[in-house]
């Protein structure tokens, strides 16, 4: 029997959870990729972030390894959708979110991280002032 799997911490939620290609319905295009919620915040953390993989681990409550398991799954299901034009779909798995730490800008929605900088109050893409999640 395998070992249950640890509650990992998200600190943003996808503004947007449904990607497919353009001209693509759900009808002609019935291949779908489920992108779970610990996969997209370690592809946040990674690769948007730029984070190491022992902070980005440290973030999400896991072990280093972990988070190289999960930030490997997630591309290569990012891959299979780019390369194969299927439908990406984040949902689910085994998360809690971190409590007051992200915001969200009003205008161009780009999620802010607090632990970044504590001072920041502004979008950093568009200017505007950000409200917490």
């Amino acid at each position: 029997m395998p070992r249950p799997k640890c509650c990992r911490q998200v600190g943003v939620m996808p503004y947007k959870t449904r990607f497919r290609p353009e001209g693509v319905t759900s009808s002609s295009c019935p291949e779908e990729v489920l992108l779970s919620l610990d996969e997209y915040e370690a592809l946040r953390l990674a690769d948007l972030q730029g984070l190491y993989q022992e902070e980005a681990a440290s973030r999400m409550t896991i072990s280093r390894q972990t988070f190289g398991r999960i930030v490997g799954a997630a591309r290569r299901k990012v891959a299979d959708v780019l390369v194969n034009g299927k439908i990406l779909q984040i949902e689910g798995g085994p998360v809690s979110i971190k409590a007051g730490e992200a915001v969200r800008c009003p205008r161009c929605h780009c999620a802010v991280d607090f632990t970044d900088s504590k001072s920041r109050t502004t979008c950093p893409r568009c200017r505007k002032p950000t409200k917490k999640i």
